[in-house]
């Protein structure tokens, strides 16, 4: 499962007390959430912003979630949802979750190159029309931290033609 970060914004008035805030982290931690904090007297009142890891795909729904939560571990109204991102561990689900948030599919396959590990994913010309490829590859290189090769295929792959293509593409790079 992906690991989404959730920033909210506790206090935008910045009329609460750091010491209330802090006490509301602590409430957070303590049924389990994830919390990452600053130390609230050394940032500007109206910048109290903490971050929840929350496990998940939707960044629209876990924000919701989160600033509700936030909300009533509060007591009060004033937590505002801002940017959600996901945390990336360079596994498939992190690389392929980088390609749903585009819009598209696409098959993973992993390779070894020269001692270098090479992520190649498959992906249909229909879907490569729909999407820039190198903000594409730029992502994806980004989550998983090793070379990325996208191929295109006429149509979805299947796991077992994708497999066939890519050891096509490994042993014409070993032996060419």
């Amino acid at each position: 499962m992906r690991t989404a970060v959730i920033r909210i914004n506790l206090n935008p008035a910045g009329d609460l007390a750091a010491d209330r805030l802090s006490a509301v982290v602590q409430e957070l931690r303590d049924s389990g959430l994830e919390v990452i904090a600053p130390d609230f007297g050394k940032v500007p009142a109206h910048a109290r912003e903490i971050e929840l890891l929350l496990p998940g795909d939707d960044a629209e729904a876990l924000s919701a979630w989160a600033q509700a939560r936030c909300t009533a571990a509060l007591g009060m109204p004033g937590p505002v949802a801002g940017t959600a991102t996901f945390l990336s561990r360079g596994t498939d689900e992190d690389a392929l979750g980088v390609v749903r948030q585009f819009g598209i599919t696409a098959d993973l396959t992993r390779i070894w190159e020269n001692g270098e590990e090479i992520a190649v994913f498959t992906i249909s010309r229909a879907d490569a029309r729909r999407v820039p490829e190198s903000r594409l590859h730029t992502a994806l290189e980004a989550a998983l931290n090793c070379e990325v090769r996208i191929v295109f295929s006429l149509s979805p792959c299947s796991r077992v033609r994708c497999h066939a293509v890519m050891m096509t593409l490994w042993s014409s790079t070993v032996t060419g």
